[in-house]
């Protein structure tokens, strides 16, 4: 594989440490399907960079910086680790483990709803309006 794009220019603060990648790797290539194809030309590090700075910015895709691995590439794996499973497995693994450096079980007993964020699904249709609210 060639050299890493990120050796070639400069990090951005969302981009991963060396210890971040370490945790993440081995998650990352057990589950990258190999079979047939066209070997992979970007490091999925640096798919990974581009994923982290376009959550951290909140930039569109096509305003990501030219520096990052094309748009189409960080597309066809974001689509894919998503329909997969793959981010979901990502987060579960990484939230186990800070929960279990934490000294706490590595799954929660219990769990909080809002009245603010949980929508109730009786009412289909505006009852009234208060203007005094």
């Amino acid at each position: 594989m060639p050299e890493p794009a990120a050796a070639r220019r400069s990090a951005y603060p969302s981009d991963l440490t060396d210890a971040q990648w370490a945790l993440l790797e081995p998650l990352l290539r057990e589950r990258d399907p190999t079979g047939p194809g066209r070997p992979a030309t970007v490091p999925l590090r640096e798919i990974v960079n581009a994923l982290l700075y376009l959550k951290q910015t909140g930039c569109p895709w096509r305003y990501r910086p030219h520096d990052l691995p094309p748009r189409s590439t960080v597309h066809y794996y974001f689509a894919q680790w998503t329909a997969d499973g793959t981010l979901e497995e990502v987060n579960r693994h990484l939230r186990e483990r800070v929960r279990r450096q934490a000294g706490r079980a590595a799954q929660p007993t219990a769990g909080i709803l809002d009245s603010q964020t949980a929508k109730s699904g009786e009412a289909t249709h505006a009852v009234g309006w208060d203007g005094g609210k």
